[in-house]
C-alpha cells in the first residue's frame, strides 16, 4: 500500500483509480477489495473504477467462487464508484457461439476483456472530438448511488490473432453494440430497463452522423431521453473503427441472482465455511454480504417496476390526447 500511495503523490491532478480484479479467487476478491477500501480511506475524493470479473461454473477452478464473489460485491457496493461487470459466463458464450471457438482458453477470454477495457478507457488516454473522464461518466450513468454496476459491450467481436475481413459501418457497429450477444454480462437487457447508457466510438468518423445513428438505434432498444456519445479519433490496433457500450440496466440483477443462488446453496449447508472461519472471519460477515446482495437485487427490481409503470402511464396519456 505504501508503494501505491507514494506513486499517487507523484501524479498531479489524477481523477481517480482503476482496479482490475477477478471475484472468483481469493486474491482478486479478498486482496482486491481490501486495496479498494484502503484507497477509499486515503483518497475519499477520488473516483474508484473497477473492472470486476464475475465467476461462472462454466469457467471455474475454485469451488468457493460464490462465497468470494458475494463477499466482494458487499465491498464494491460500498467502496466503488463505477464497476464494469465482466462475466465469465458471457465471455465463454461469446467465444463458443459468436467466435466459434471449440475450447476457449483464459487467453481468449482475456482478449475480449482487454478490447472492452481499451474501449472504456480510450477517452481517458487519447484526445477526441467528444471527450469524457471518470467523473463525467459517473454523473451520466449513475442515477442512484448503489446502482453503479454496468453492463459493457464491444463491437466488432474478433478472436485472438484474427483480423476483421470487412470494415463495419457506423450503423452496423451501433446495432451490434446494443445486441445482447455482444454484452460481457450474462443478462438479457430485454428482460429489464435501461436506466442510463453511453457509447464510445473509436476511429475516423463524423461526430454528427455517429450521434444521429446512436439516437435512432437507441429508440429501438430503450425509452431513454439521452445517452452520452463519446468519439475518439484513434482506432484500436488492427481495426479501422470500433464501438464500446456501457449500460446501467436493471437486467443485471439476473447475474446477481445467479451468484446469490449458488451462494445460498453452499451457505445453507455451511459447505467449506471452515476455510474462512479458520482465518478469523465470522459467519455474520457472510450473512451481511448475502443480505446486501439481496437488497441490491431488490433495488434493481424496484426501479425496473417503477420505470415500467411510468411508461404505461405515459402511453395512457398519449392515448387520451389522441382521443
Amino acid at each position: 500500500f505504501s508503494c501505491l500511495f507514494q506513486a499517487s503523490f507523484n501524479i498531479f491532478g489524477g481523477t481517480g483509480f482503476q482496479v482490475c480484479h477477478s471475484l472468483g479467487g481469493g486474491t482478486g476478491s479478498g486482496m482486491g477489495t481490501l486495496l479498494i477500501s484502503k484507497i477509499r480511506e486515503e483518497y475519499p475524493d477520488r473516483m474508484m473504477l473497477t473492472f470486476s470479473v464475475f465467476p461462472s461454473p462454466k469457467v471455474s477452478d475454485t469451488v468457493v467462487e460464490p462465497y468470494n464473489a458475494t463477499l466482494s460485491v458487499h465491498q464494491l457496493v460500498e467502496n466503488a464508484d463505477e464497476c464494469m461487470v465482466l462475466d465469465n459466463e458471457a465471455l465463454y458464450d461469446i467465444c463458443f457461439r459468436t467466435l466459434k471457438l471449440a475450447t476457449p482458453t483464459f487467453g481468449d477470454l482475456n482478449h475480449l476483456i482487454s478490447a472492452t477495457m481499451s474501449g472504456v478507457t480510450c477517452c481517458l488516454r487519447f484526445p477526441g472530438q467528444l471527450n469524457s473522464d471518470l467523473r463525467k461518466l459517473a454523473v451520466n450513468l449513475i442515477p442512484f448511488p448503489r446502482l453503479h454496476f454496468f453492463m459493457v459491450g464491444f463491437a466488432p467481436l474478433t478472436s485472438r490473432g484474427s483480423q476483421q475481413y470487412r470494415s463495419l459501418t457506423v450503423p452496423e457497429l451501433t446495432q451490434q453494440m446494443w445486441d445482447s450477444k455482444n454484452m460481457m454480462c450474462a443478462a438479457d437487457p430485454r428482460h429489464g430497463r435501461y436506466l442510463t447508457a453511453s457509447a464510445m466510438f473509436r476511429g475516423k468518423m463524423s461526430t454528427k452522423r455517429s450521434m444521429t445513428i446512436m439516437y435512432r438505434t437507441r429508440t429501438l432498444h430503450t425509452s431513454l431521453n439521452g445517452s452520452p456519445t463519446i468519439v475518439c479519433d484513434i482506432p484500436p490496433r488492427g481495426l479501422k473503427m470500433s464501438s464500446t457500450f456501457i449500460g446501467n440496466s436493471t437486467s443485471i440483477q439476473e447475474m446477481f441472482r445467479r451468484v446469490s443462488e449458488q451462494f445460498t446453496a453452499m451457505f445453507r449447508r455451511k459447505a467449506f465455511l471452515h476455510w474462512y472461519t479458520g482465518e478469523g472471519m465470522d459467519e455474520m460477515e457472510f450473512t451481511e454480504a448475502e443480505s446486501n446482495m439481496n437488497d441490491l437485487v431488490a433495488e434493481y427490481q424496484q426501479y425496473q417496476d417503477a420505470t415500467a409503470d411510468d411508461e404505461e402511464y405515459e402511453e395512457e396519456e398519449e392515448e387520451e390526447v389522441d382521443a
